[in-house]
C-alpha cells in the first residue's frame, strides 16, 4: 500500500502519517491541528494504539477541507460543522457516491453514467444532483489535487457526468415560465459542472435557460442578456482569485436592470458577500431553485 506521502508502508508500521508530516502536507501548524482535534473532534480518530497521532488519507482529507473552509473566511466552529456535513454521506446517496467513485477509479465512464441514472430513478433529480453528483465530483477533484488520481481520470469522470447532464437536459419539458435565465461562470472561472447541474434542474422546473459556461466575459454576458431578453442572471465563481472579476459581472448585470443571483465557493463567507448586488443562492441546488422561484415570483404554468 502506498502512503499519502508516496512512500511504501511496511507491514509492521502503523497506517497513516505522524502529526509533523500531516502539518507539512497541509501547511497547517501542529498546534492548530491539535486544537482542531481537541475542540472540534476533527479528525475523529487520529490516535493509534500508542496514543500517538497518526493521520490516514481520510483524516487528511477532512483536515484539508477544514483548512480550506477557514481560508474562505469561516470561523473554526462553523468550518468544523461544514466539514462534518461534507463528510456525512449515509444511506442510498452514499452508496451511489461510492459506486461512482469506484467507476471513476477504474476509468469506466459508462458505469459513471449508469450509476447517475440509477440515482436519478431512486432519489429524484434534485437529490441526485445535490447528494450524489456534486459530492462525487467534489471528491474526484480532491483526489486529483492530492495525487490520488491523474488528470485523465478527473477529466473522464467530469466529462461522463457532463454527458449525462446534457442527455438529461435534452429531454427536459418545454419551458412555461415567462422569465428567461442566463447562467454563467465568472470571467476567470473554469469549473462548470455545478452550473450545468443547476441549469438542468431549472430546465426540469420549466425555466427557459441559456447556459454560457466557463470564462464568460462581461461583454459576452451583456450580449447574452440582451439577445435572450433575460430577466435574471446567475454568476458562479469558485476560486477566490476569480472573485473580483465575478463581482464585475454581478455589477454589470445589475446595471442592465435584471435580477442578479450568485453562488460558488468564492462567496461562501459573509465577508465575501458584503455590499454585493443580488442574492446568494447557497450551496444546494434545491435551495437555489426555491430562492429563484420566490424572488421572481413565478410558478410553472399548468394546463
Amino acid at each position: 500500500m502506498v502512503a499519502p506521502s508516496g512512500r511504501e508502508e511496511s507491514p509492521g508500521t502503523s497506517p497513516g502519517v505522524p502529526i509533523a508530516e500531516a502539518a507539512r502536507q497541509l501547511g497547517v501548524p501542529m498546534p492548530t491541528l491539535r486544537s482542531w482535534e481537541l475542540r472540534y473532534n476533527l479528525p475523529e480518530s487520529a490516535r493509534g494504539a500508542g496514543k500517538h497521532r497518526r493521520y490516514s488519507t481520510a483524516d487528511l482529507h477532512g483536515l484539508r477541507l477544514m483548512r480550506d473552509e477557514i481560508a474562505r473566511g469561516k470561523r473554526a466552529s462553523v468550518a468544523a460543522e461544514s466539514v462534518r456535513q461534507l463528510l456525512q454521506h449515509t444511506g442510498a446517496a452514499s452508496e451511489f457516491v461510492n459506486d461512482i467513485l469506484a467507476a471513476s477509479d477504474r476509468s469506466d465512464p459508462i458505469a459513471v453514467r449508469e450509476h447517475l441514472t440509477r440515482a436519478h430513478g431512486t432519489l429524484g433529480l434534485a437529490a441526485c444532483l445535490d447528494d450524489v453528483l456534486l459530492p462525487a465530483m467534489r471528491q474526484v477533484g480532491l483526489w486529483w489535487q492530492t495525487g490520488r488520481c491523474d488528470v485523465e481520470q478527473e477529466h473522464l469522470a467530469t466529462e461522463a457526468s457532463r454527458a449525462w447532464l446534457e442527455t438529461l437536459s435534452a429531454y427536459a419539458p418545454a419551458p412555461t415560465r415567462a422569465t428567461p435565465l442566463v447562467l454563467a461562470c465568472g470571467p476567470t472561472d473554469l469549473h462548470t459542472i455545478g452550473l450545468e447541474a443547476l441549469g438542468t434542474l431549472l430546465r426540469y422546473q420549466q425555466w427557459p435557460v441559456r447556459l454560457l459556461g466557463a470564462r464568460t466575459s462581461v461583454p459576452a454576458l451583456e450580449t447574452a442578456v440582451h439577445a435572450s431578453r433575460a430577466g435574471a442572471v446567475v454568476i458562479v465563481s469558485h476560486l477566490n482569485s476569480g472573485r473580483a472579476r465575478a463581482i464585475q459581472s454581478l455589477h454589470a448585470a445589475n446595471v442592465l436592470g435584471v435580477e442578479v443571483f450568485y453562488a460558488g465557493n468564492a462567496f461562501t463567507s459573509l465577508r465575501s458577500r458584503r455590499n454585493l448586488p443580488g442574492s446568494y443562492l447557497g450551496t444546494r441546488l434545491q435551495d437555489a431553485c426555491e430562492l429563484i422561484d420566490t424572488t421572481l415570483g413565478q410558478r410553472p404554468v399548468t394546463s
